[in-house]
């Protein structure tokens, strides 16, 4: 009984008091938001924006608009505030004078990091990494990540090719006109219904909805069917263990075709593409594949990762 208790997740309430319900006084978007997008419109693009938000007064998981609208927000600007707003320990520490400094610089961390760094980056990255890993490189935004997890794919597939030996000169001058053999043909590939960012090369991954690609040139990468699971899961058991083998007989078969598929990768759960899930046994097995042909396996945790599926990781379900 006390081991159950204590592998028992433990529920930790919101520290100040959110609304009881949601209010909503006026339509949404209201005349303030209205007013303010069109204000706004004289020198910025708003045909995305829904209503403004009223920080201040937005508290845990309900957002305020700009007309007093207390809402319960699903969106999360964009699943990437995973503690809600205005919780005392993220403000406690963006006030926090030891921390001012580095926001108000911004620092070129990777080449004039502040005094004290390694202490930081033990005492916070570290302290929550993935098993297994012990590096971290700071990105500003989910798309930076991805890009630069890419890089590293990249990076460590042209040393595995080059064997040991140095860079070549046809190499160097090669790759500033875009050209083979310093612009090798890598490719990653991703999953049908995927969103990995909007930036170049993430915009080659995403395979959500049109109006993120349309008029963008993107990277002829590949693409495989994510499983669509069958509800409730219990009465599909075989018909679901089937789709996520045909799912992952095109992976493999990708692979087995193209040996300039270096990397693949693939979020947690798909939540721009539908809300879709897949067994940590997809994921175990997708692993197992990529890693018996040395291909490499990003885990797109921009909306998993941080908490918001209730461990530090997505992936920690597998």
């Amino acid at each position: 009984a006390s081991a159950a208790a204590a592998a028992a997740p433990r529920e930790v309430a919101f520290p100040v008091r959110e609304p009881v319900q949601p209010r909503v006084r006026t339509p949404i978007p209201g005349p303030q938001s209205d007013a303010q997008r069109q204000a706004l419109a004289k020198h910025a693009p708003v045909g995305a924006i829904r209503y403004f938000i009223d920080f201040e007064r937005s508290i845990g998981n309900y957002v305020v608009d700009a007309d007093g609208n207390e809402v319960l927000d699903m969106y999360a600007h964009i699943a990437s505030l995973p503690v809600g707003y205005n919780h005392p320990a993220m403000l406690r520490a963006l006030s926090d004078r030891a921390n001012i400094g580095l926001m108000a610089h911004r620092p070129a961390l990777g080449n004039n990091p502040p005094v004290g760094w390694d202490r930081r980056v033990e005492a916070t990255l570290m302290r929550v990494a993935p098993r297994g890993l012990d590096q971290a490189t700071t990105m500003a935004c989910g798309a930076c990540a991805n890009e630069h997890a890419m890089k590293a794919v990249f990076i460590a597939a042209a040393n595995a090719r080059r064997g040991g030996r140095g860079i070549s000169d046809d190499e160097k001058a090669s790759c500033l006109a875009n050209q083979a053999p310093g612009s090798p043909g890598f490719k990653i590939l991703s999953f049908d219904g995927a969103f990995h960012g909007r930036t170049s090369a993430c915009l080659s991954l995403t395979r959500t909805k049109w109006i993120h690609k349309l008029d963008f040139p993107t990277f002829d990468w590949p693409a495989c069917r994510f499983p669509k699971l069958k509800y409730p899961l219990e009465d599909f058991v075989q018909e679901n263990a089937a789709e996520e083998a045909a799912c992952l007989a095109e992976v493999a078969e990708a692979l087995d075709r193209d040996g300039d598929i270096v990397g693949v990768i693939v979020e947690p759960m798909q939540a721009e593409g539908g809300d879709n899930h897949a067994s940590a046994d997809f994921f175990q097995k997708l692993r197992a594949l990529t890693k018996t042909r040395d291909v490499s396996l990003i885990v797109d945790e921009v909306q998993t990762g941080c908490g918001s599926r209730g461990t530090v990781w997505g992936d920690e379900a597998w």
